[in-house]
């Protein structure tokens, strides 16, 4: 290896300190990792142009090298380092999957793939054509999370990251110019953010100074020169200051660990925007943190902290005490250190630390500010970052074990495809070009007729995949079909939610004029005709239109119209004396038949129809003054509520025997996935029990549907096997008797 270094380093003598660090951190690997590396750089050097620059005019060479470097910096093992350098493979070398996979293994060669993907889609990808800072934020947000999900290895994401690092390094070589802001734009509203949320500090804080230098150099200056030290300079205050606090802290004995970084220069930056202060106003720009194991410790290295440096009035605050919103807890203080400079404290239990880094309500998104009811998408978040957390403490022997953690699925739920003109769009796994046509409008979901995927034509139902480009081919004019929902070709709610929609205002009118049809067909065979407002009323319908659709729709029979024609020609009941009823005699047709009224039969009752009690049901009654004794189940809520009001109203009720023919009405309600077909499935099993509906509502929201019937019974017990046979309809989720 030596031997191929001094030969590069002869035509490219810039390589010199990148290949010196490149031999020092191979020597430090296994004789296997040893050799991948060697073979990865000669195949580097071999294949390259020696003038290829990057799109900004960087050397190749030395922009990998750069990255590698930062990779190994960040331990991600040895193939990540070699997949860096092997990066730009597939733009010069047609055959370059078998070749790296012969010299350097399988891993790299998917490493280099993931790399080669992100990096493609990364220039594809584009925020100039959105208009407001709202539909930019939305679009930075949607590249992070596609930037996760494409990828099966995590460690390509954190090389994307080293390498735009080393690009924004290089740019600080370059004069000022529109691309340069434009790149340095892209890096703080996307790279910055990921670094931050997958907690690489080291990278983090670069992206963010690098970024908001070329974006806006003259207030980078300007603070830079406020700030009157070197980054050197203020870590070497920092450290000073962590050294003074490690002698007190060890004198009382107390479990600890210490760290501190001074504030960067976009950090102090976004502090000055965000509280409306100038930099003499800020007491911050350096930060020390403490952890230990107890909150009474917590307290006691405040006060110890206090006694070493003055505190700064109004800087306080106790999170410990007064969480934040987010659950987040620590105790916040500002004092005047050495030669008189501001030093923020942060001071918390290693319990509090793990929750603020890793917790549910992820610190990351309290420090790019802003909420997020995405809480499972925070949630994979936390387990990249402990995955990382837990590869710096990891030792030789877990090497397998750290290779096979960066392998990860997390984002496989949701898709990324983007538009022609790059703009990103997050799907549900498995979406087709429908979903995406109903994502970019509604009626271009309606017209959608085909699709181009990179360029090629592809069916309809096609699965897409993350960052691939969709055209849509859609007609002037068009409907949605049926099909698509009965093949199973869309997944999305919104898709699904919009074709319904569509197909139901679409067949309304249909649906409408088959009711109607049915409906006077029954009443052809009623005399007299019945009054048409009160027939609707009567069964629950505010229009007459809409009984004519219930009707089309199945939800209401034409047996259950007649028998409410029936009802209404029936004469209004006499009114009964309260105090006499128990007193009367039978009166033929005017008595609930089956029921006993304190052991007396054939007064006059009703069945209340808030309850509807059907034999066997434990029973009651309750004197009413125009509909007689009005009978409910015991545990009827309407009748408790009459009885605590009335109590001498309440009378002693039971079954003496059902009638021949005498039927009771009973209630039942099914929650269910909504599906086609679903209504007719169901209607099907109540025929096979040979029950005759009555009423039928249907309510469906959230793809969940939920329905109301009401069934004729002879007996109550007869429900049981009725509501088992429900449950077994596809995709029923419960079935209950109101």
């Amino acid at each position: 290896m030596a031997g191929l270094q001094q030969n590069s380093s002869d035509k490219l003598p810039d390589l010199e300190p990148y290949l010196q660090w490149y031999e020092s951190y191979a020597a430090a690997q296994t004789a296997a990792e040893q050799t991948m590396l060697r073979q990865a750089l000669e195949l580097a050097l071999a294949s390259y142009p020696q003038n290829a620059t990057t799109t900004i005019g960087e050397p190749i060479l030395s922009n990998v090298l750069g990255a590698a470097q930062m990779v190994a910096d960040m331990d991600l093992l040895s193939e990540a380092v070699a997949a860096t350098i092997l990066l730009e493979i597939p733009d010069t070398l047609q055959n370059w999957q078998e070749v790296v996979a012969e010299k350097c293994g399988s891993t790299v060669v998917n490493i280099i793939r993931g790399l080669y993907e992100v990096q493609k889609l990364t220039r594809f990808a584009s925020m100039d054509n959105l208009d407001t800072a709202e539909e930019r934020a939305e679009q930075a947000e949607t590249m992070r999370k596609m930037l996760l999900a494409m990828v099966s290895d995590i460690r390509v994401v954190l090389i994307k990251l080293a390498l735009r690092t080393r690009t924004m390094q290089f740019m600080g070589t370059l004069p000022d110019n529109p691309e340069k802001r434009d790149i340095a734009k892209e890096t703080l509203d996307i790279f910055a953010p990921l670094a931050n949320r997958l907690g690489v500090w080291q990278l983090k804080w670069q992206l963010e100074d690098l970024g908001f230098r070329h974006q806006n150099p003259a207030e980078y200056k300007r603070i830079a020169k406020l700030l009157d030290e070197k980054r050197t300079e203020r870590l070497e205050y920092i450290d000073d200051f962590l050294n003074t606090l490690r002698r007190e802290l060890d004198k009382y004995g107390i479990h600890y660990d210490v760290a501190g970084r001074p504030k960067h220069i976009y950090s102090i930056y976004k502090k000055m925007v965000k509280k409306k202060l100038d930099f003499d106003g800020l007491y911050d720009i350096r930060a020390v943190r403490i952890l230990v194991d107890t909150i009474p410790e917590c307290y006691t290295t405040l006060g110890l902290v206090h006694s070493l440096w003055q505190p700064i009035p109004g800087e306080f605050d106790d999170y410990i005490a007064n969480p934040k919103s987010n659950g987040y807890k620590s105790l916040h203080t500002v004092i005047v250190g050495p030669q008189d400079k501001g030093v923020e404290v942060q001071i918390r239990t290693f319990d509090m630390h793990q929750f603020n880094e890793f917790g549910v309500a992820a610190h990351w998104r309290y420090k790019e500010g802003g909420n997020s009811s995405d809480s499972a998408y925070e949630q994979k978040i936390a387990w990249l970052r402990q995955l990382l957390d837990w590869r710096e403490n990891m030792g030789e022997s877990d090497r397998e074990d750290l290779a096979n953690a960066f392998q990860t699925e997390l984002f496989n739920d949701t898709i990324y495809v983007l538009t022609p003109h790059g703009k990103v769009f997050s799907l549900p796994s498995g979406s087709t070009p429908i979903d995406f046509a109903y994502a970019l409008h509604s009626s271009l979901g309606d017209r959608c007729r085909g699709a181009k995927v990179d360029g090629q034509i592809v069916p309809l139902s096609t699965p897409l995949e993350n960052g691939q480009r969709v055209e849509i081919i859609a007609a002037k004019e068009g409907s949605p079909s049926v099909n698509w929902l009965y093949e199973g070709w869309v997944k999305s709610h919104r898709a699904i939610s919009k074709i319904r929609a569509y197909i139901r205002q679409q067949n309304a009118e249909a649906i409408r004029e088959n009711g109607k049809a049915q409906f006077e067909k029954v009443l052809a065979k009623v005399s007299p005709k019945p009054n048409l407002h009160a027939l609707h009323e009567k069964m629950g319908f505010s229009k007459l239109e809409d009984l004519y659709t219930a009707i089309g729709q199945g939800e209401v029979t034409p047996r259950a119209v007649q028998k409410a024609c029936g009802a209404l020609k029936e004469p209004p009941p006499q009114p009964v004396n309260e105090t006499s009823i128990i007193k009367q005699s039978k009166i033929k047709g005017h008595s609930q038949g089956g029921v006993l009224i304190d052991g007396e039969e054939g007064l006059y009752t009703t069945l209340a129809k808030c309850c509807k009690p059907a034999p066997p049901d434990d029973i009651i009654g309750f004197v009413t003054r125009e509909r007689g004794i009005s009978v409910h189940r015991r545990n009827c809520p309407s009748f408790e509520h009459l009885a605590k009001q009335s109590p001498d109203k309440v009378l002693p009720a039971s079954w003496a025997g059902a009638q021949e023919g005498q039927v009771f009405a009973v209630d039942i309600e099914i929650r269910a996935q909504d599906r086609g077909g679903l209504l007719r499935d169901v209607s099907d099993a109540l025929a096979r029990h040979k029950l005759n509906v009555t009423a039928v509502q249907t309510q469906s929201r959230d793809l969940e549907a939920s329905m109301r019937f009401t069934l004729e019974v002879k007996q109550v017990n007869e429900l049981p096997r009725v509501l088992v046979s429900l449950g077994d309809v596809k995709g029923v989720l419960s079935v209950t008797r109101l």
